[in-house]
């Protein structure tokens, strides 16, 4: 067993509300990677360290950034709206908007994705592309900011509250199997 030292251990599917928190702190460390090395680099030439680290950067949002969504988007949300309820009524209200802000994020992460695998390939950005980089990054970043603290201090709180044991193993499931994983 890993030994933890300092802070919360992760989160397991049995928790899948506390392993969406997780993730989001995985967003916000890989997204931190994006916008330093964008902003170290500026489309020129990437040290061995910069290009994994953007490599990797690339391929989290890729791969499991959508998953991510793909558990708000089909297991959560749906879930709360069900539970309905006044206090739940207030925070709904937010849910179209977080919405359309994973939609907004998908949009950007493509660029991102288009953008950084073309400096990773041919080795340099020309000037117009990555400023476009460094814009598109920072635009993400603070889309990420207001979207995962509304997710962190308002609706991950209330699912917590509203949603049975029943409905949360449920996503903690569905969850796993967005990962090809067994709970």
């Amino acid at each position: 067993m890993p030994v933890q030292i300092g802070g919360k251990p992760e989160s397991t599917f049995d928790d899948p509300i506390g392993l969406l928190g997780d993730c989001h702190r995985r967003v916000e460390r890989f997204l931190g990677v994006l916008v330093k090395v964008a902003g170290d680099a500026r489309g020129q030439a990437l040290t061995v360290e910069q290009r994994e680290a953007l490599e990797s950067a690339l391929r989290y949002f890729r791969d499991a950034a959508p998953k991510h969504t793909a558990d708000e988007e089909q297991s959560l949300f749906p879930r709360m709206r069900a539970a309905g309820g006044p206090a739940m009524e207030a925070v709904l209200a937010q849910v179209d908007a977080l919405e359309a802000d994973h939609a907004r994020a998908g949009k950007a992460h493509d660029e991102v994705d288009s953008l950084g695998r073309r400096w990773i390939e041919s080795g340099q950005l020309p000037e117009d592309d990555a400023a476009r980089l460094c814009d598109v990054v920072s635009e993400l970043a603070a889309l990420y900011r207001n979207h995962i603290a509304i997710e962190d201090r308002e609706v991950f709180p209330a699912a917590a509250a509203a949603l049975t044991a029943e409905q949360r193993k449920a996503i903690g499931e569905e969850m796993a199997a967005r990962r090809s994983l067994k709970t």
